[in-house]
């Protein structure tokens, strides 16, 4: 499977669904809502905006780690836990579109899918 594709059972690309301002559910509670999503074949993640949780950052997850999506209650769920998510490589405003952030976010996630 690859990392930067959503699972087609979670998001179907023919209907457009905005997933900015969804609340973002890890495995073990809240972390976040989305603040932006791409949904491009092959480079598609979401930007989590942590708010007091981790004190304000954002983080980047792979469209791969979401398991599910509730267009009516505006949630989107993840397969990673909280400490999971907070010790992934820090996302940078600057940099999160360049290949070698892309790749080291990657090999982080993607220990996750044996």
């Amino acid at each position: 499977m690859e990392l930067w594709d959503y699972r087609p059972d979670v998001y179907d690309r023919g209907r457009s669904l905005d997933l900015a301002g969804f609340r973002v559910q890890a495995t073990d509670g809240k972390i976040g809502t989305v603040d932006e999503a791409t949904y491009e074949v092959g480079e598609s993640y979401i930007i989590v905006d942590t708010g007091p949780w981790i004190f304000g950052k954002k983080v980047m997850l792979p469209a791969q780690v979401v398991t599910s999506i509730d267009p009516q209650e505006r949630d989107v769920f993840v397969a990673r836990t909280k400490a999971e998510i907070k010790d992934a490589p820090e996302f940078d405003e600057g940099t999160f579109k360049e290949p070698e952030y892309r790749t080291r976010l990657g090999d982080y996630y993607g220990r996750f899918h044996g």
